[in-house]
């Protein structure tokens, strides 16, 4: 064998640990806002519950691989494009009192940490920042589904997942007391999440 041969071989080794000790390609999924949404249920004077939803969400699913450890999602939620189905009430909700749309245009949640909860359910933690307040929340998810591919060639992916909040957490602490009793507003949001991405 030829002695530059004999020399190159352990440079061709290191090569390949070095190559064997790199991360992982991450993938990356972006929010589909078209086929993804953000909807919430709140209860109105103690006796029934009002719901809505946000129209316009966009973001990023990155992850290593088949790890759900290594999963890191990033939203953001546009504030102003809340829709309860009545304008006045809208309005309100967008005002000062409520999200404040014109300080605080976007409502945005970043992951911290994934743990299993079963098959095909998880625990998704991270800091919900909502009217310039940031809060630590757990979502429930279950899937994501298998991926698939769509008519056009792209490989889709889907999820769900819920969780509660209570309001005044983010400083909206507007009310009006019932001559009954009670509140106007209850403090306790529940909110749901179905959500599909594709693969960058």
């Amino acid at each position: 064998m030829h002695p530059r041969t004999w020399r190159a071989i352990p440079a061709l080794a290191a090569l390949g640990l070095l190559i064997a000790a790199a991360p992982s390609h991450a993938d990356t999924w972006n929010i589909d806002p078209a086929h993804t949404s953000v909807e919430f249920s709140v209860r109105h004077m103690m006796i029934s519950n009002v719901k809505g939803q946000f129209e316009k969400t966009s973001g990023t699913i990155t992850s290593e691989g088949t790890d759900p450890s290594s999963v890191q999602v990033n939203a953001v939620i546009d504030a102003s494009s809340i829709d309860t189905r009545v304008d006045k009430r809208d309005g309100h909700l967008k005002s000062p009192d409520f999200l404040d749309v014109a300080k605080y245009p976007t409502v945005t949640f970043k992951s911290t940490k994934v743990e299993a909860a079963g098959d095909g359910k998880w625990k998704l933690s991270g800091d919900l920042t909502l009217r310039g307040v940031t809060r630590p929340v757990t979502l429930d998810v279950e899937g994501p589904t298998p991926p698939i591919k769509d008519p056009f060639g792209k490989t889709r992916v889907g999820a769900s997942a819920t969780t509660k909040i209570n309001r005044k957490d983010f400083g909206l602490t507007w009310n009006k007391a019932l001559e009954a009793g009670g509140v106007l507003v209850g403090d306790e949001v529940s909110i749901s999440i179905d959500v599909e991405a594709i693969k960058q």
